[in-house]
C-alpha cells in the first residue's frame, strides 16, 4: 500500500477517530515526453540561477564571461514581493509552523444532502483508511450514518500550501471517501456564459422523442469501458516514428447529412437506428497485425480503431 499523503483526525462534537487519506487517483499514460533540440537531438536541461547572472548575460551575449553559477536546490526559498524589486523570505519551516488547525484535525461543520452539492465543487479523491484497529469501531458508525441518512460530512483540511474545502461520504465497497472541493470564488459565474442562449419554446413532442431517445441509450455505468483515445493515437505516433512506418493523420469528419432535416425527422431517425440491429458488431475483427510496441509501451486497442490498421488511422495530431 503507499504512503499516507495525510494523516490526522476526524471530530464531529465529542466523537473523534484517527484516519489515514490515501491519493485516489493515479497516472496511467505510458507516453512521457522529453525537451529536444531539434538541432542535436539532445535532452534540453534548465539550471536555476539568479535574476541578476541572467540580465548580465543578456545584456552582453557575446562577451567572454564566465558561466553564471547554478544556484543549488538548498540554498532556494520562498520569496514575497512586498513592493518593486523588495521580498521578504519565507523558511520551510516557517511554513510548517503555521497555526492551521486543520493540518491534523478535520473537523466536521455540517451534514448536507448529496444532492445539494453541485458536480462542479467536487475537485480529488482520496480514499479515507481508520489509523488502526482500534479507530474502526467509531469509523464504521460514522460511515453507515452517512450512508443511511444520505448525508454528506463537511469539514476542511490544510495540506499542499492551502486549505481545503472536504466532503466526507460513504463508499460503496465499505470505506469512505474524501473529496476536496473548490471554493465558492474559484467557479466562474455561469451567468456570463448562459444569460445570452436565447429562449425558445420546448415542443411536446420533440421533447419525447428526445426522452426516448435518452431511454434507448441508457445504461449502467462501466467507466472501464472509456479508453484515452488521445494516448492511443500517441502511442500509434510513436510507434510508427520507432518503425519508420507511415504515420498515421489527421482527417476532417464526414459531414453529416442533417442539412434541411427538422428536428423531429433527425430525434426520429436517431430512434430508428436505435432499434436497428447492430450486426457490425457481430463481425469478427478484421484488423492487420501489429508489430510489437515499442520497448515500455502497451498498445491499448480503442472502439474506434479496433477495425483499422495502425498505418491507415486517422487520428488527430498532438
Amino acid at each position: 500500500m503507499a504512503r499516507p499523503y495525510w494523516s490526522g483526525q476526524i471530530t464531529i462534537s465529542l466523537v473523534s477517530f484517527s484516519v489515514k487519506l490515501f491519493v485516489a487517483t493515479e497516472s496511467k499514460g505510458e507516453i512521457h515526453f522529453h525537451q529536444i533540440s531539434r538541432k542535436t537531438g539532445e535532452r534540453v536541461k534548465y539550471q536555476k540561477i539568479t535574476a541578476s547572472a541572467q540580465e548580465a548575460q543578456q545584456a552582453a551575449p557575446d562577451a567572454d564571461t564566465p558561466a553564471a553559477a547554478v544556484v543549488e536546490k538548498d540554498e532556494i526559498v520562498k520569496g514575497y514581493e512586498y513592493e518593486k524589486g523588495r521580498y521578504v523570505t519565507i523558511e520551510p519551516k516557517e511554513l510548517a509552523d503555521l497555526r492551521v488547525p486543520s493540518k491534523h484535525t478535520m473537523e466536521v461543520s455540517q451534514f448536507v444532502d448529496a444532492a445539494d452539492i453541485d458536480p462542479e465543487y467536487f475537485e480529488k479523491p482520496y480514499f479515507v483508511v481508520p489509523e488502526n484497529d482500534t479507530q474502526t469501531q467509531a469509523y464504521t458508525v460514522v460511515r453507515q450514518a452517512l450512508a443511511d441518512t444520505k448525508k454528506v460530512a463537511l469539514t476542511k483540511v490544510a495540506f499542499g500550501g492551502r486549505e481545503h474545502v472536504v466532503a466526507l461520504t460513504p463508499a460503496a465497497d465499505g470505506g469512505m471517501m474524501a473529496y476536496t472541493m473548490r471554493y465558492a470564488e474559484e467557479l466562474r459565474d455561469p451567468k456570463e456564459y448562459f444569460r445570452d442562449i436565447k429562449q425558445v419554446e420546448v415542443d411536446e413532442d420533440s421533447l419525447d422523442l428526445a426522452k426516448q431517445l435518452i431511454k434507448r441509450k441508457a445504461a449502467k455505468f462501466a467507466p472501464d469501458k472509456f479508453v484515452d483515445g488521445y494516448e492511443v493515437a500517441l502511442k500509434e505516433l510513436v510507434q510508427a516514428k520507432v518503425e519508420h512506418a507511415p504515420i498515421p493523420h489527421d482527417e476532417a469528419p464526414a459531414p453529416q447529412r442533417t442539412k434541411g432535416i427538422s428536428l423531429m425527422d433527425a430525434l426520429r431517425k436517431s430512434i430508428g437506428s436505435e432499434e436497428a440491429p447492430a450486426a457490425e458488431e457481430q463481425k469478427p475483427e478484421t484488423s492487420t497485425p501489429k508489430k510489437p510496441a515499442p520497448k515500455g509501451i502497451t498498445l491499448i486497442k480503442s472502439e474506434s480503431a479496433a477495425a483499422k490498421p495502425a498505418k491507415t488511422a486517422k487520428r488527430k495530431s498532438a
